[in-house]
C-alpha cells in the first residue's frame, strides 16, 4: 500500500515518501494539531501475522515513550490506517549509517564519535530495562547536525533485574531467533534467552563495520553466518591474528 501526498493518516496529512522497505513505508507528514511535519511509518504485514505486527508497533510506542535521551528517536503516537498499524516519530534529516557505510568505511575518530553516541543511548534504554535485539546499521540514524539516533524498538525486550542481580528478559520465546542474520549475539543465533549484553555484542559488530568497510559475520550463505557468528573470530577482517592488533610478536 502505497499513500498519496494529501491522504489523511489519523490527524496526519502525507505529503511524500521517505524510504521503502519489505515491510512497508516512512512518509514525510504533517501534523496539523502542532503545525510540524513528522514521520509516519506504516507497516504491511508482509508474512507476519497482523496480530503479531500491531503488537509490535504497540510495544515500541510504550518502550521508546518510557525513554526520554537525545540519542534515541522520538515516538509521537501510534494508529491504525486501513487495517494497518502506524508510528508517528519525529522527522529525522541525514541518513542511515547503512548508507553511509555504502560508501566506504568511516575514519576511525569518525567511527568511534557516532559509537560513543550510539554507547550513551543504548546505555539508556538498559538503565530503563530495555533490550534493543535488532541493532544494526539500519536503525542507527546519523543527522545532519551531526547526532546519532536509534531507530525501531520494535523487537525491544523489557528486562528486570533477577535475584542474583542480572537483568532476564520478559516473554521470552525459548528457541526462537529474532533479530537481523549478521547482527545477531552467540545467544540469539542459538535461540537462547538475551539481555542487554545482546545489544552489546551487535553494537561491536557494527564497530568493526564501520572501520572496515564489512559486516563482521556476513558470509555466502545464512547457515554460514550462523556458524561464523558462533565459531570465528570477527577480528580476521583486520589481518589480525589475535584480538589485540598491532601487539609485538615473539621473533
Amino acid at each position: 500500500m502505497s499513500l498519496s501526498p494529501g491522504t489523511r493518516v489519523g490527524a496526519y496529512e502525507i505529503r511524500g515518501v521517505l524510504g521503502e522497505g519489505g515491510m512497508g513505508e516512512v512518509y514525510v507528514a504533517y501534523d496539523s494539531r502542532l503545525g510540524r511535519e513528522v514521520a509516519v511509518k506504516v507497516v504491511r504485514p508482509g508474512g507476519v501475522d497482523k496480530a503479531e505486527l500491531v503488537g509490535r508497533f504497540q510495544r515500541e510506542a510504550r518502550a521508546v515513550g518510557r525513554l526520554r535521551h537525545s540519542g534515541i528517536v522520538a515516538v509521537h503516537d501510534v494508529g491504525e490506517h486501513e487495517g494497518l498499524p502506524y508510528l508517528v516519530m519525529e522527522l529525522l534529516e541525514g541518513e542511515t549509517l547503512r548508507a553511509r557505510l555504502s560508501r566506504g568505511p568511516l575514519a576511525v575518530e569518525e567511527a568511534l564519535g557516532w559509537f560513543r553516541q550510539a554507547c550513551g543511548a543504548f546505555e539508556a534504554a538498559h538503565a530503563a530495562g530495555l533490550a534493543h535485539r535488532d541493532v544494526k546499521p539500519e536503525n542507527l540514524f546519523l543527522t545532519t547536525d551531526g547526532q546519532l539516533k536509534v531507530l525501531d524498538f520494535g523487537l525491544a525486550k523489557e528486562t528486570r533485574p533477577s535475584e542474583d542481580g542480572r537483568t532476564m528478559p520478559l516473554e521470552t520465546r525459548t528457541g526462537t531467533i529474532l533479530g537481523t542474520l549478521g547482527y545477531l549475539s552467540p545467544e540469539q543465533a542459538r535461540g537462547e534467552t538475551v539481555d542487554a549484553r545482546t545489544d552489546v555484542f551487535a553494537l561491536g559488530a557494527v564497530l568493526l563495520e564501520m572501520l572496515t568497510g564489512r559486516p563482521a559475520f556476513a558470509r555466502a550463505t545464512p547457515v554460514a553466518t550462523l556458524s561464523a557468528i558462533l565459531t570465528e573470530d570477527p577480528f580476521h577482517q583486520l589481518g589480525c591474528e589475535e584480538p589485540r592488533c598491532g601487539d609485538p610478536r615473539p621473533g
